[in-house]
């Protein structure tokens, strides 16, 4: 049995966290605090979807999710961040990197 519950455990780990859907989280900018939305999707294995903020919306790229791991970019015109970061249940940290600067951003899925 205990055999069983740990190849189980391995199987979902290798699909990685369940990141679909919407969420949200708080960026600190030179103006105050902005919102930022991500909607995730799987489709094919691969993490696509968009991000929405200030500035608009811009598509989810080079996304992977590896067990509770997760990266993807994003990228509009002339800014393109690369972020990486943890799921845990329905919190997600993140650490971006855009050019030389880098930043952090938690985010809380939206519950629809």
């Amino acid at each position: 049995m205990r055999l069983l519950a740990l190849s189980l455990l391995t199987v979902l780990l290798a699909f990685g966290a369940d990141v679909t859907g919407k969420w949200k989280a708080s960026i600190q900018g030179q103006n105050g605090p902005r919102e930022v939305t991500f909607t995730f999707q799987i489709t094919d294995g691969k993490l696509t979807g968009s991000a929405t903020g200030p500035q608009g919306e811009a598509p989810i790229t080079e996304g992977k999710v590896d067990g509770d791991k997760i990266n993807f970019t994003v990228e509009s015109g002339q800014f393109k961040a690369v972020l990486t970061g943890t799921v845990s249940g329905d919190d997600l940290k993140l650490t971006g990197q855009t050019g030389e600067r880098s930043f952090e951003l938690a985010a809380k899925r939206v519950k629809e």
